[in-house]
């Protein structure tokens, strides 16, 4: 993990947890203006958020199954990673 950005994503996988969050309090806690901290975007451009928006609901947001590996993969220990 290099990127400052790759942290932060590890950060939001962990924030948004194993239930779906509302779309507006996800947005309103990881929205940035800065262009160089995406956390947000990339998240999402690596396929590791999922998004419902089912009527007369709000919208909801949770971790793909690429954002559970993701994160499963995050929490091993050092030595047992490849």
């Amino acid at each position: 993990m290099n990127d400052p950005v790759d942290a932060l994503i590890n950060d939001l996988l962990e924030w948004i947890g194993p239930r779906p969050r509302p779309y507006a309090e996800v947005l309103e806690a990881w929205r940035t203006s800065c262009p160089r901290l995406p956390v947000w975007e990339e998240a999402n451009a690596r396929g590791y958020i999922d998004y419902r928006h089912d009527d007369g609901c709000a919208a909801m947001v949770s971790l793909s199954e690429a954002g559970r590996a993701h994160l499963a993969q995050q929490r091993r220990p050092a030595a047992a990673q490849p």
